[in-house]
């Protein structure tokens, strides 16, 4: 199985471990702007600081460890579970992504 996912810029992908939480960093693959954009400055595009969003996330499952998404633009988190896949599978339950190919 890939450990690839394709998501919106919103979407973050967080994993709690127990030294803190590592942001799972991605690779712009569309930039429809003609100027280079810093897509990990939170607070310019969300209006929202990192050290908000980890406490959202901690509040949301008490630090448990495992995989967690930060929907940035309405503000809502999301606890995915213990492996990666899990990850996958809440993007699908959110309305992001498919399953197969047509």
């Amino acid at each position: 199985m890939s450990d690839a996912v394709v998501c919106p810029d919103y979407i973050r992908i967080l994993e709690r471990k127990p030294g803190g939480w590592v942001l799972k960093k991605g690779e712009i693959f569309y930039n429809p702007l003609p100027f280079a954009v810093d897509f990990q400055d939170f607070e310019l595009h969300y209006g929202i600081s990192k050290q908000q969003v980890v406490t959202e996330l901690f509040r949301l499952n008490a630090g448990k460890a495992g995989y967690y998404l930060a929907d940035l633009r309405h503000k809502q988190y999301y606890y995915c579970g213990q492996l990666f896949e899990d990850v996958k599978t809440m993007l699908l339950q959110m309305g992001i992504g498919r399953t197969g190919f047509d």
